[in-house]
């Protein structure tokens, strides 16, 4: 009587994973994710090392763990897998207060984002 397993996220030849905390604005997350979008798991890895940019070792890690599904859960060749999707999106808000001149205060925002990446196996042509 267990409960029926969901169906897969993505398609047969895709793996997916996802990054839900990660601290900065989605905006600037979003550059990053542009640099990889449609490029090889190879090629992307690379630019993401050496790329000058804070969010792109967080964008990395989320990218490795996609490959590493890939292989190990789905048995797709690693050579072969392209970055389909690299999709940003908004998490949650850290709020904090600073303190102002004459007993004043303000708010500040600390945003954080999530990182969707899908790999695709593709065939060779």
């Amino acid at each position: 009587m267990s409960k029926p397993a969901s169906p897969r996220k993505v398609g047969d030849k895709e793996a997916l994973s996802v990054g839900t905390q990660i601290r900065g604005s989605a905006q600037k997350l979003n550059l990053v994710a542009g640099l990889i979008r449609g490029r090889k798991a190879g090629e992307a890895m690379n630019i993401l090392a050496f790329s000058k940019k804070a969010m792109a070792v967080d964008a990395r890690k989320v990218l490795a763990s996609a490959i590493a599904n890939a292989e190990n859960n789905h048995n797709l060749d690693v050579d072969a897998l392209v970055v389909a999707e690299a999709s940003v999106g908004k998490s949650i808000t850290m709020k904090r207060f600073a303190t102002r001149g004459r007993g004043k205060s303000t708010r500040i925002l600390k945003p954080f984002s999530r990182l969707r990446i899908v790999v695709r196996e593709q065939e060779e042509a």
